[in-house]
C-alpha cells in the first residue's frame, strides 16, 4: 500500500503527460536553463553541505560537551520547518536590509536574488540528510576500531582516514545524494529568498510552477524530467553502494 500511495500519483503524471510533443517542451531555451542551473546550483549545496555537515555530525556522534541536544535539535530544525519559513529567515540575515546583509551591502556585496542565494536556499534545507546519515553511521561504526588502531601507535587523524572513513563512508554517500536529490527539488526557500530570475536563480522546480499557471503541457512534461532526474541519481548512487556491499 506504501508503495503505491507513491507510485499512483507518478502514474497520474506519466497519463497526462503530451507524449507528441514532449521533447519540444523540455528542450526549449528556458526549460533547458532551469536544468542547467538546478544541477549546478544542487552540485554547489551538495558540496557546501559536505563542508558543514561532516563537522557536525563528528560532534554529534562523538562529543561530549554540554548542549549537544540543542545543537542536534537546531540542526535538525529545517527538516520540519516549512521551506517558505526557511527562506524568510536567510532574506531577512542575508538580504539587502538582513542582519548581515546590511554590513554586506556596504561592502558591495548582494546575496539575495543571486545565484549564491539559490546555493544557500538549498545548503540550508538539505544539510539535516548528511547529517543524520553520517551521525548514525558514526554511532553504528563505533570508536572500537579506533581504540586498537591507537594501541598500534595510529594518531587519531590517521585512525579516523585509516579506519573510520571507510567505515562511514557509505553512510557519506548516502547523506550526500540524500541532500542533493533535495536540493534538487526545492522551491520554497529559493523562490522566497533568490526569486524566480531566468538563467539566475529560476531552477526547474520553479519553471514547473511558472510554466503551470501558463503552459500546463509544458509543466507536467518539465515535473516528469525532475522526477526522473532525481530518480536517476538516487538510483546510481544506491546501486553503486549495494553494487560495493556485495
Amino acid at each position: 500500500m506504501g508503495a503505491l500511495f507513491v507510485a499512483v500519483p507518478l502514474a497520474g503524471i506519466l497519463v497526462r503527460v503530451d507524449w507528441a510533443h514532449f521533447v519540444p517542451l523540455v528542450t526549449s531555451e528556458a526549460s533547458l536553463a532551469a536544468l542547467r542551473l538546478s544541477l549546478t546550483t544542487a552540485g554547489a549545496s551538495t558540496a557546501v553541505v559536505l563542508l558543514l555537515g561532516v563537522p557536525m555530525a563528528m560532534a554529534l556522534a562523538r562529543g561530549s560537551v554540554p548542549g549537544l541536544r540543542w545543537l542536534r535539535t537546531l540542526v535538525l530544525l529545517p527538516l520540519v520547518l516549512p521551506p517558505v519559513v526557511g527562506g524568510l529567515a536567510l532574506l531577512y540575515t542575508f538580504g539587502r536590509l538582513g542582519l548581515v546583509g546590511r554590513w554586506l551591502d556596504l561592502l558591495g556585496v548582494q546575496v539575495a536574488f543571486s545565484t549564491t542565494a539559490v546555493v544557500m536556499a538549498q545548503a540550508f534545507v538539505s544539510l539535516p540528510f548528511l547529517v543524520v546519515s553520517l551521525e548514525g553511521a558514526l554511532r553504528t561504526a563505533g570508536g572500537r576500531y579506533e581504540a586498537v588502531a591507537a594501541t598500534l601507535g595510529a594518531s587519531p587523524t590517521h585512525a579516523f582516514r585509516r579506519v573510520t572513513l571507510p567505515l562511514v563512508l557509505p553512510g557519506v554517500a548516502s547523506g550526500l545524494v540524500l541532500a542533493f536529490a533535495r536540493s534538487l527539488g526545492e522551491f520554497g526557500a529559493t523562490l522566497t529568498f533568490a526569486g524566480s530570475l531566468q538563467g539566475v536563480t529560476r531552477t526547474l522546480p520553479l519553471e514547473v510552477y511558472l510554466q503551470r499557471e501558463t503552459d500546463p503541457d509544458a509543466a507536467v512534461a518539465l515535473a516528469l524530467l525532475l522526477v526522473a532526474v532525481a530518480a536517476a541519481v538516487v538510483g546510481l548512487a544506491y546501486g553503486r553502494r549495494a553494487g560495493g556491499a556485495r
